[in-house]
């Protein structure tokens, strides 16, 4: 015993958890107490997972076996119960035995990801050597456990993690209880806070499972004390306080009183606790979680609000939920109940529901998996009664909380449903409780297994009934005699999910073969009952929905469980090497499903890609809310990339096109049937994916489908004559467009994809381009979405490794009209680089889709559009250049360019008169005209900015009386008060007082008034004044006119005149100023009078005046003392 006891840090750092059952043994003798030592080479190492396999292969002993299966299933007690004398060896492998002899469970709980073999030697990278079982691994394989010791149903050892450039050496102790295979507490050194065993407490494991010879192994210690007699049980104790005195002298003087005292309650029990004694008859027999930790750590990622990875670490833990299914773990729903706790108790749920906000789509998928998870659990079909009505109370519970999401992701606050016009009111949501995420789980709590029927189907490959007479509605099997299963197909689906997720891959394979044929068999009858009443539905032009339910962006999936069931099963991916079903069959773990259930030469490959050709062709209304309608655009997407990845060969082009002509022809059934219900999913997407899929194998058939698919009925203004009503309250900004479309624009583009695929593959056929063209033009009813097909097309005509397609260029352009058509009235911020693209297009095409445009602009474009953008665009050396055009050509394009501006200047004079100028003044006759547009339009339609510009423009191209004339026009609208000294008018103003001068005194004399009565700004006066005054009229003046070269008097008309406004507008300006002055403006006001005084000094008698305008002042605004005092100091 003494050399047992090595050294203090052998005791685990943290206390274990108590001992669950008493023992008392006493009416043993010793004599049977005597035996070798267990594992050693007698009996261990026989099991495959045993570590090392011996040379020679020697068959198992009855003890051994007999103690494997005691140790796999009874708890200890139980065995001591049962007989009255348990022999020591017996006791010893029973002991051997009852340690987990796999890895993957070890695997299962220290990783997020499941250690694929055994020997867990794949996948050391990247993050994966962090991983506690890849560094258990490791350790293990490094020599760093030392000190392993088994005492009954106890495992310690020590695990040192060698030192570190960072950290010294550090020596664990672990500690390990476990029970009929499992590991049922663990303890460690490290301290470790995780959800997951620590890389010790894996090292450990693994050293048991792998080198279980080299394990010293003892019986629970009570078995031990009983052997002892009072004597050694006397030094026993003594030593083991001695060597541990600091840690258990308390505990041990403690018991010691207790034990002594007659009274006390440790003397009241029989016998006493022994941690090493393995599990009483009452214990639950499951792997240790640490549940507090799975709680803190979800507590923690929901807090994080998906941000630092806290999204795809729930997602892991998650998949751990289903790897525990899948292995029949129990702790798979107790960590569930854990997680959906925390979900629960997010404080976010109460916020979202108060504000009406909805919750992020990462979040709400999170919820959706959950509620997914739950379905599965309920569907075990090993359950217990009892337990599955603990967990119906538990979903019940958490369904009745206020905050619970509703399935649909809306919280009431969205607008009403609008079904309820459909049939037997299916859809009136005003009398159908909200559903939410819990509640398919609730409703599966009902479902059973007893169905003989369905018992046989998931039991055997070769139930079949080839006499069985196909003829009714729910046959069991099909003509062939194939088993079909009819129940609500995602329902049915479910159960496959549930059967894959708990562990049974055959069974689940069995299930969706013959769900699909069930869904294969009804798309047949639904064919032949629409082929019989087409004539008379099509007549009618009547719409129906077959499906209020859609499979694709459902819940539960069904499509996408299917359609992965049977392609893992195709791949042979599923671990089928956990045990049979319910007793059924025992068909060999590994034996693949047999063929009698697939078509001659079919796989499993094939029926997978049909059941999702046949899911995402179903016509099926779109469902309400924003969340639920995401969902359907993603579970398509999503199903079709895995699609994609599918290599399609003969044996699956047969497939696509049988599945091509059901779409085409089964009526209501198909969402490409003839006539679809106004609210249908559309099939776009699909129809894309369809299209390219059998382009190079069937092109007529490819195209038959994109056309058929390119409509959007629910845009569409008028619907067919058996449309179902709908409710017109709701407003909406477009007509008909129902507000609860709320991926219309994803749809739209979805739209535009297709239509631009098929444009793309349609070069160099005209036929079909002309087909593509008028679809596109029926069905798309966004400019956008169309000038971005012009676009597409426009790009695809003129790729620069080989020539033009004319055809798919005036394809182009036809498109681009109608975008001009569509936006000429509505206001659209792309507008400018639409006439652009146009007038591009247009040149592309040739000079006489230029012409036409030209000839046509008025049903296209604005009249400033049609001047400043496509008529100077046409004029310009660029395009002249581009098209090759010779003089003729030249002037005839140049002719319809300017019948084009004067047009446009007519209709809109104010904005394009100048535009119509210069686009005129090659040609003197529409120059002319242009000229007198612009004077009939000045008295009425145009401002002084224009016509001051256009005036400008005159006297640049050498028409100064033009000039003038107009720049008249404009100061007899302009208005300048006494405030504005920095209006952008005044230098136009100064422009043509210049102008006038220059011309003369006439023209000066004329302009003055005109400046006297549109101007009251004294600075902008004395500047005109100013300039007037220092050069004489008409010195520079054109046409060779002379004059006498005398300056102006100031004291003659005009400028005498001018002189009286400017002194007049500096007296009134000055009232205007002192009205309102504040301190700080006094020497910006008195440098305003000086200002002033400069110009009254211009006239003859000047300083009278200034000097009687100063003392007027000072009488008046006596009162402003401190200003009038700086005016006495300047001016006296």
């Amino acid at each position: 015993v003494e050399c047992e006891l090595q050294s203090p840090h052998e005791l685990s750092p943290r206390p274990q958890p108590p001992a669950k059952r008493l023992c008392c043994r006493p009416g043993y003798s010793t004599a049977c107490r005597q035996g070798q030592r267990a594992g050693g080479p007698v009996c261990g190492g026989s099991g495959p997972a045993q570590g090392g396999s011996s040379k020679t292969l020697v068959p198992e002993s009855l003890l051994d076996i007999a103690a494997r299966k005691v140790a796999e299933k009874w708890p200890f007690q139980r065995v001591e119960e049962r007989f009255e004398r348990i022999p020591e060896p017996v006791q010893r492998r029973i002991v051997y035995w009852s340690f987990p002899r796999s890895e993957r469970e070890i695997c299962m709980y220290s990783s997020f990801n499941t250690g694929g073999d055994e020997s867990g030697a794949s996948g050391e990278n990247g993050d994966e050597t962090r991983l506690p079982f890849r560094r258990g691994i490791a350790l293990l394989e490094s020599g760093c456990v030392d000190n392993v010791l088994q005492v009954g149903f106890h495992l310690s050892g020590t695990v040192t993690e060698p030192a570190t450039p960072s950290e010294p050496e550090v020596v664990c102790s672990v500690a390990i209880s476990f029970d009929r295979c499992k590991i049922t507490s663990v303890t460690c050194g490290c301290g470790n806070k995780d959800i997951f065993y620590c890389a010790h407490v894996v090292a450990l494991s693994l050293y048991r499972v792998r080198r279980p010879e080299q394990v010293k192994l003892h019986l629970p210690i009570s078995e031990t004390l009983f052997q002892m007699n009072r004597d050694q049980l006397q030094k026993f104790i003594q030593y083991l306080i001695t060597v541990h005195h600091t840690e258990v002298l308390p505990t041990a003087q403690k018991l010691a009183d207790e034990i002594l005292s007659q009274n006390s309650e440790i003397n009241q029990v029989h016998g006493a606790p022994d941690p090493t004694a393995g599990a009483s008859v009452d214990d639950e027999n499951c792997w240790h979680l640490d549940e507090e930790q799975v709680q803190e750590q979800v507590k923690l990622f929901l807090s994080q609000g998906g941000y630092h990875g806290s999204g795809k670490q729930l997602n892991l833990l998650f998949s751990k939920v289903r790897e525990m299914l899948k292995m029949r773990d129990s702790n798979g729903a107790r960590m569930l109940t854990l997680i959906t706790e925390q979900f629960m108790a997010d404080p976010r749920l109460a916020l979202w529901r108060q504000q009406g906000t909805t919750m992020t789509d990462k979040y709400r998928q999170l919820w959706d998996e959950l509620g997914a998870l739950w379905m599965c659990i309920v569907l075990n079909p090993h359950c217990k009664p009892e337990q599955k009505a603990c967990w119906l109370r538990q979903l019940k519970k958490w369904n009745g909380v206020d905050v619970c999401p509703w399935e649909d992701g809306n919280h009431g606050n969205e607008l009403p449903n609008l079904t309820n016009a459909l049939p037997q009111g299916a859809h009136d949501s005003a009398s159908r409780p909200h559903r939410t995420v819990f509640t398919r789980a609730i409703e599966a709590c009902d479902l059973h297994w007893q169905d003989s029927h369905l018992q046989h189907i998931i039991s055997n490959d070769l139930y079949t009934n080839y006499c069985y007479h196909d003829n009714t509605e729910n046959s069991l099997f099909d003509s062939r005699g194939w088993p079909l299963w009819h129940e609500h197909v995602p329902t049915a689906c479910a159960r496959v999910d549930a059967l894959r997720s708990h562990g049974y891959p055959k069974e689940a394979l069995r299930l969706a073969i013959a769900i699909v044929n069930t869904l294969r068999r009804q798309q047949q009858k639904q064919l032949e009952l629409f082929r019989a009443h087409k004539k008379d539905l099509l007549h009618k032009g009547i719409t129906s929905i077959t499906n209020l339910e859609g499979w694709v962006g459902h819940p539960l999936d069904p499509i996408g469980t299917l359609f992965s069931t049977l392609m893992e099963a195709g791949r042979g991916d599923e671990d089928s090497s956990s045990g049979g079903f319910l007793d059924f069959s025992g068909i060999h773990a590994h034996t693949v499903p047999h063929v009698g259930f697939l078509e001659e030469g079919e796989s499993f490959l094939a029926l997978a890609v049909e059941t999702a050709l046949m899911g995402l062709g179903q016509q099926r209304i779109m469902p309400d809310g924003l969340y639920a309608q995401e969902k359907v655009c993603r579970n398509e997407e999503h199903l079709i990339a895995k699609l994609q990845e599918v290599d399609l060969d003969d044996t699956l082009v047969k497939i696509f096109r049988k599945q091509a002509v059901f779409l085409l022809e089964g009526g209501p059934y198909s969402g490409l049937g003839e006539l679809v219900y106004r609210e249908s999913v559309p099939m776009h997407t699909f129809a894309k994916y369809l299209f390219t899929s059998l382009l190079p194998h069937d092109a007529e058939l490819a195209y038959k489908i994109a056309l058929r698919a390119m409509r959007l009925p629910v845009l569409e203004s008028t619907a067919p004559s058996g449309d179902m009503s709908r409710p017109h309250h709701i407003v909406s900004v477009v007509p008909n467009r129902y507000p609860r479309w709320f991926t219309l624009s994803h749809i739209e583009s979805q739209q535009c994809e297709l239509a631009s695929t098929m444009l793309t593959a349609a070069k160099g056929d005209g036929r079909r381009l002309e087909t593509v063209l008028e679809s596109i033009q029926k069905n798309i009813h966004s400019s956008s979405h169309i000038f971005k097909l012009a676009q597409d097309a426009f790009k695809i005509a003129t790729l620069m490794d080989s020539l033009p397609d004319i055809t798919l260029l005036k394809v182009s352009l036809e498109l681009g009209l109608q975008v001009m058509r569509m936006t000429l009235s509505t206001l659209n911020w792309r507008r400018r680089e639409m006439v652009r693209w146009l007038v591009t297009c247009a040149t592309e095409v040739g000079v006489y889709a230029l012409d036409s445009i030209m000839q046509s602009w008025f049903t296209l474009f604005t009249p400033t559009e049609a001047t400043s953008i496509v008529a100077t665009t046409v004029m310009s050396n660029s395009t002249i250049v581009r098209l090759h055009l010779d003089c003729h050509q030249q002037e005839n394009l140049a002719s319809s360019a300017r019948t084009l501006a004067l047009q446009c200047a007519m209709k809109d004079p104010q904005n394009c008169a100048l535009s119509a100028l210069t686009l005129c003044e090659k040609d003197h006759i529409a120059f002319e005209t242009a000229y007198q547009i612009v004077l009939d339009a000045a008295t009425t339609g145009m401002s002084y900015t224009q016509l001051f510009t256009i005036a400008r423009y005159m006297e640049h191209r050498g028409y100064p009386m033009r000039a003038y004339k107009l720049a008249t026009l404009a100061m007899a609208h302009l208005n300048l008060s006494y405030n504005q000294d920095t209006h952008p008018a005044i230098n136009d103003v100064l422009w043509a007082c210049a102008l006038s001068h220059s011309l003369g005194k006439n023209e000066l004399a004329a302009i003055i008034p005109l400046v006297v009565k549109s101007v009251k700004c004294a600075t902008v006066l004395s500047d005109i004044l100013r300039r007037c005054t220092l050069t004489t009229p008409g010195m520079v003046a054109l046409h060779s006119r002379r004059n006498s070269g005398k300056l102006m008097s100031l004291d003659k008309a005009p400028l005498r005149q001018l002189l009286d406004a400017t002194i007049g507008a500096y007296i009134n300006t000055t009232h205007s100023r002192l009205t309102h002055i504040s301190p700080r403006h006094y020497s910006e006001f008195i440098e305003f009078l000086s200002k002033a005084r400069e110009t009254f000094l211009m006239a003859h008698d000047g300083h009278i005046q200034f000097t009687q305008f100063i003392d007027n002042l000072k009488q008046i605004y006596k009162g402003k003392k401190k200003l009038m005092m700086l005016v006495r100091e300047r001016f006296g």
